[in-house]
């Protein structure tokens, strides 16, 4: 998942946007190194927080936009 890129190229640290996103910091944490998977629901959470679709943001594309 491309959440660590997006997170650092936005300069958030894993703790803001745990707070941003009502999570914790660990789970954050878990996500960027694969050790845990995100549900759905945190996918459009994450996609919508960063704006990007949830294809780019599992890496399925290298296009950020979303098709609306």
């Amino acid at each position: 998942m491309r959440l660590k890129e997006l997170r650092k190229s936005r300069k958030i640290s894993q703790v803001k946007l745990a707070m941003d996103l009502n999570m914790n910091q660990n789970t954050i944490s878990r996500y960027e190194t694969g050790e845990r998977e995100a549900d759905y629901a945190t996918l459009i959470a994450l996609a919508d927080y960063f704006d990007v679709s949830i294809d780019y943001l599992l890496e399925r594309t290298n296009n950020p936009n979303i098709n609306r």
